[in-house]
């Protein structure tokens, strides 16, 4: 095991399209990793292509306990409770990351159950309209924005107190999980993830179902001459449904305030349209001038439901604990910058 690796076992609870696709990328790294699924069918399949998985979530949780490993949960929001609930019986020393799309939800199911000191969240922005186990991938998270969270650590440091070691080496594992899967740790506070997230992940799901009912409105002439446009447009409108719901339920006040942005220049754009001389200028201008400035900024992977690709972003060799290092993960989240450990 390199200094640039995880150190210490790595245990996976759920393996859909996110948590199976972390599991490949370890088991190709050679890094100790084991799972739990839900579905027995599912888990069978994973068993019989050589994966070291379980449906036993206490069996499995127990083994994590014994190893001190960092679990990751990688269910959907309405099961973490549960699975937080698993680990404070069967693991009640490891340390906890998540990859849920929601973070303030999560935080606050582990401020209720008092983990605030084992856990670190984060988000992969990364993933297909498709789900389970048989679409998890190799290389998935490659080049792709991993969001991590620091509010413990912030929270200590404005009382003015240590972060306790446990929680700066679990900190510096979950950074390190990020690089063996080939992704960019990007450290944010959850308030700000979660608004963020309503902007580039979340409101984009709710333009795509809208724009694919107003598409298939149109009949059959519309659905037969739909192009690219169209189709990039409402691609993520392909999502099952209820993950669309979970993602955007959770962060419905974050939400609500981009849908508002959103309905306001819809609205100018209609109101232009309507005019005695139609004009969409402005609306095209501005999003012209935007879409340039993200292009700027990131690369697109065409699969990915959030692509963002962030190499010529910033980036802070950080070492947790050293003086000032939390102000450092501050600075780095207002330039929207990366982090390595080392």
């Amino acid at each position: 095991m390199s200094p640039s690796d995880v150190q210490r076992p790595i245990c996976i609870i759920g393996l859909g399209l996110i948590g199976g696709s972390v599991l490949r990328d370890l088991v190709a790294r050679k890094h100790p990793v084991y799972g739990y699924n839900h579905s027995t069918s599912r888990t069978r399949i994973a068993l019989k292509q050589g994966f070291d998985v379980t449906d036993n979530l206490p069996e499995v949780l127990a083994r994590a306990e014994a190893d001190g490993a960092l679990i990751v949960i990688a269910v959907p929001m309405n099961a973490v409770g549960s699975i937080l609930d698993a680990i404070a019986e069967h693991a009640p020393t490891c340390g906890i990351t998540d990859v849920v799309s929601v973070k303030s939800a999560v935080r606050e199911q582990v401020q209720q159950r008092n983990m605030n000191d084992r856990y670190v969240g984060g988000h992969p922005m990364a993933g297909t309209a498709l789900s389970g186990w048989e679409h998890s991938q190799k290389g998935l998270f490659s080049g792709a924005a991993w969001a991590i969270t620091y509010d413990y650590a912030d929270e200590c440091d404005a009382r003015g107190e240590r972060v306790p070691k446990f929680w700066e080496d679990l900190f510096a594992d979950v950074v390190r999980m990020t690089q063996m899967v080939h992704a960019e740790a990007v450290p944010v506070r959850v308030a700000n993830h979660d608004a963020a997230v309503a902007r580039v992940s979340h409101l984009p799901h709710v333009l795509a179902e809208v724009l694919a009912i107003v598409g298939d409105n149109g009949g059959i002439l519309a659905q037969s001459l739909a192009a690219g446009s169209f189709k990039d447009g409402t691609r993520v409108a392909g999502t099952t449904p209820a993950l669309v719901r979970q993602m955007c339920e959770t962060n419905a006040p974050a939400l609500v305030d981009a849908l508002d942005e959103a309905l306001h220049l819809l609205q100018d754009a209609r109101d232009s349209l309507a005019a005695p001389q139609p004009s969409i200028e402005e609306l095209a201008d501005a999003g012209y001038r935007a879409r340039t400035r993200i292009d700027a900024r990131s690369g697109a992977r065409k699969e990915s439901v959030s692509p963002i690709k962030i190499s010529s972003r910033p980036v802070l060799r950080l070492h947790p604990g050293a003086p000032h290092w939390v102000g450092q993960l501050r600075q780095s989240e207002s330039l929207g910058g990366r982090i390595e450990i080392f």
